[in-house]
């Protein structure tokens, strides 16, 4: 399905859908369909990245990108309220834009410290987009050859509350909870790129 997602967002779904129903009906009186609401998401939040984080507007920038990703279970309203349900066009796309978004939340956070000569951190902060995407993509080979790869410590919704909850406490000028998330993503990545190698290559042994 195009809008199914992880297993945080299914607890969250309910309550979230409920509360952005009434938007979701709005949207779909104008025309507006599912894809667009994904690529409006992925714009705004590649352009919040992009524009504040690196200026050093943490917090702003933090909260409006949540925003954005809120997106990812509008769609799926707007593609219930409007009898299309996901189609496999949607499935795509969204897999896709979700990682255009993600990269311009870490390339946002690595000019961040870059414009701080925080070099270890910039370092620190690309090895938590190359895992993240990384992750992913264990997950879709996987199932394009036919197997399963859902294990893991960090999926992406995880990993983008770790990030904007990080961002938003140093926004506020909490002391090193920045740096402490991104070494914490970084470490939960790579260990989660292991565990689906791993899982993989156990399916492969029993075949």
């Amino acid at each position: 399905m195009a809008y199914d997602r992880t297993a945080m967002l299914k607890l969250l779904r309910p309550a979230v859908t409920r509360i952005l129903t009434p938007l979701g009906r709005a949207l779909v009186g104008r025309g507006i369909g599912p894809d667009a609401v994904t690529a409006a998401g992925t714009l705004g939040t590649v352009v919040s990245a992009l524009l504040f984080f690196p200026l050093g507007h943490l917090t702003v920038g933090a909260l409006v990108i949540t925003v954005f990703v809120l997106f990812d279970l509008l769609d799926g309203v707007v593609a219930r309220l409007g009898g299309k349900g996901g189609t496999t066009w949607g499935a795509f796309l969204d897999s896709t834009l979700d990682r255009v978004a993600d990269s311009a939340i870490f390339a946002g956070l690595i000019l961040y410290f870059m414009s701080r000569d925080d070099t270890l951190m910039a370092a620190v902060t690309l090895l938590c987009l190359i895992a993240g995407a990384l992750v992913s993509y264990a997950k879709a080979r996987a199932e394009g050859l036919g197997l399963t790869a859902d294990v893991g410590l960090a999926e992406r919704p995880e990993r983008l509350v770790v990030a904007l909850v990080a961002t938003f406490l140093s926004g506020l000028g909490v002391p090193y909870v920045l740096a402490a998330g991104m070494w914490l993503l970084a470490a939960a990545s790579v260990i989660t790129v292991g565990q689906r190698v791993m899982a993989v290559y156990q399916q492969t042994r029993q075949t």
